[in-house]
């Protein structure tokens, strides 16, 4: 797992790498959702084919009427979900993407892929994808949230146990809860520049 946030600009210079690629977006509760909404344009205009999966958490922050409209796809939010293909929806989706981004990724998000834990769609889908598919997370925070020793030893689980998870961020700056620190999200240039060099 690459544990350096890209910073290469650069790699913007390439963006006809996105071209025909298959992203699954991931959004998990917090008040980064927003700038996902920059982030999922930006791949579309630049040839990706999107699609956008929620957990209930997230949609208290972006609607899901939103991503529909960005990526031109319906957003997926629950197991319960008409499927549009044979495969259970799950099951269909972690083998339909080149990759798979989870931003922004909570503590909580991060705990379940280490543990293995399937309890939404989001998880479920995430915990799917084939060790063969690269995965990006942008990990964001409270600063003591990103400190604690509970999430220090899970990122370093998840370097143990997927090596095809890639990083972008943490960053340090000004957070939601009014003070400055470590575990702000990556923006959604940084983003987007990793998913480049991923696929580049």
């Amino acid at each position: 797992m690459n544990m350096n946030p890209s910073s290469d600009q650069a790699n913007l210079d390439n963006l006809k790498a996105l071209e025909g690629r298959r992203v699954l977006v991931a959004l998990t509760g917090g008040i980064a959702c927003y700038k996902i909404c920059t982030l999922v344009s930006k791949l579309v205009q630049n040839g990706a084919d999107v699609r956008v999966m929620m957990t209930q958490s997230a949609t208290q922050f972006v609607g899901e009427t939103t991503f529909q409209s960005l990526s031109g796809h319906r957003v997926m939010t629950s197991l319960w979900d008409s499927a549009e293909n044979p495969d259970a929806e799950h099951i269909g989706l972690a083998r339909w993407c080149d990759l798979a981004i989870m931003a922004p990724a909570s503590a909580n998000s991060i705990a379940k892929l280490v543990h293995g834990m399937a309890d939404n769609f989001v998880s479920t889908v995430m915990l799917a994808v084939p060790a063969s598919t690269p995965i990006l997370i942008a990990p964001a925070m409270n600063a003591d949230m990103w400190e604690n020793p509970a999430t220090q030893r899970n990122m370093k689980l998840l370097d143990e146990l997927y090596p095809n998870v890639q990083l972008s961020g943490p960053e340090e700056g000004w957070q939601a809860c009014r003070a400055k620190g470590f575990g702000r999200m990556s923006e959604p240039e940084m983003i987007l520049a990793k998913t480049v060099e991923i696929f580049d």
